[in-house]
């Protein structure tokens, strides 16, 4: 397995930010404004990196369009707007895209957030101008589904092979494996290392900020 990556891409909820408790959390109140049961907190979390109807479809199966909508809306008021939960990159992840920029890396982001989502966080971090390319779920297919990576890889022109997919749950690399690229999984985030390891992801890193190290090693 060769590391002479030219395009690294990221997830972001779970893999570059710490932002479980505050998607939880809108889900939460989400519920509360539609009069529905909340699901358990660890079915919320197991949905977190799919797009928002793809989720919806996973809590609340068989759920209609009008219903999805109603509850997309409500969700995102509460996450652009309201719900206070701090959001934080995670530690070094700061240090390490600067460092991968300065390498002269290519960086992009693939996640399951719709467009508004990931322009907000992008705009409170300041990360917008490291990253080439970024793609939301609500542009293209939700995850697993290769098509945000094979756009990516597209506008940049990098190939499958030269591409590396980060991420911390079982969506993430199988959308690497669906797109022919190389998947690199993250312990830290949703989904558990056993349930990592079945996609045969090329290694698994317990802190973001071993990224560059693990890439010249």
């Amino acid at each position: 397995m060769t590391r002479n990556f030219k395009l690294l891409v990221f997830d972001w909820d779970g893999t570059l930010m710490d932002s479980e408790a505050r998607i939880v959390s809108c889900v939460r109140a989400a519920t509360r404004d539609m009069a529905i049961e909340t699901p358990p907190d660890e079915q919320i979390r197991n949905i977190i990196g799919l797009g928002l109807k793809e989720a919806l479809e996973m809590l609340f199966p068989g759920s209609n369009e009008p219903f999805k909508e109603r509850f997309i809306d409500c969700y995102r008021h509460y996450f652009l707007n309201e719900d206070s939960t701090p959001s934080l990159l995670f530690p070094r992840a700061l240090e390490v895209l600067n460092r991968l920029a300065e390498q002269e890396y290519l960086l992009a982001v693939a996640t399951g957030k719709g467009r508004p989502g990931l322009n907000k966080v992008l705009d409170e971090t300041g990360l917008g101008p490291l990253f080439h390319a970024t793609r939301c779920a609500d542009e293209t297919f939700s995850k697993p589904h290769p098509e945000m990576l094979l756009q990516i890889m597209d506008e940049l022109g990098v190939e499958p092979a030269d591409t590396l997919m980060i991420g911390d749950t079982e969506y993430d690399l199988q959308m690497a494996i669906n797109a022919g690229t190389h998947g690199l999984a993250v312990s830290y985030g949703v989904h558990t290392v056993d349930r990592l390891n079945r996609f045969s992801p090329v290694g698994c890193l317990d802190d973001i900020g071993e990224l560059a190290d693990w890439l010249n090693q």
